[in-house]
């Protein structure tokens, strides 16, 4: 009887040792996968869509004081 407890006690361990590695196995797959490549910008492409929100900018201070009055809500 004991020992028929001891191999069913060895079982479960084996069990559990096994889906604990089926588990780890699975997280470090998931975690080695390679992260993605932010883009690139180049200083050119940064000066460029700096100055273009500067214009815009401009523009529409020059849009709200022509108007002079009140802004709209």
């Amino acid at each position: 009887m004991v020992e028929q407890l001891m191999e069913r006690i060895g079982d479960t361990y084996r069990v559990v040792v096994v889906l604990i590695g089926i588990g780890v196995a699975s997280v470090a797959g998931c975690a080695a996968d390679s992260p993605k490549p932010a883009s690139t910008i180049t200083q050119d492409q940064v000066k460029s869509n700096a100055d273009r929100s500067f214009e815009r900018l401009k523009q529409e201070e020059k849009n709200r004081t022509a108007g002079s009055g009140p802004a709209p809500y």
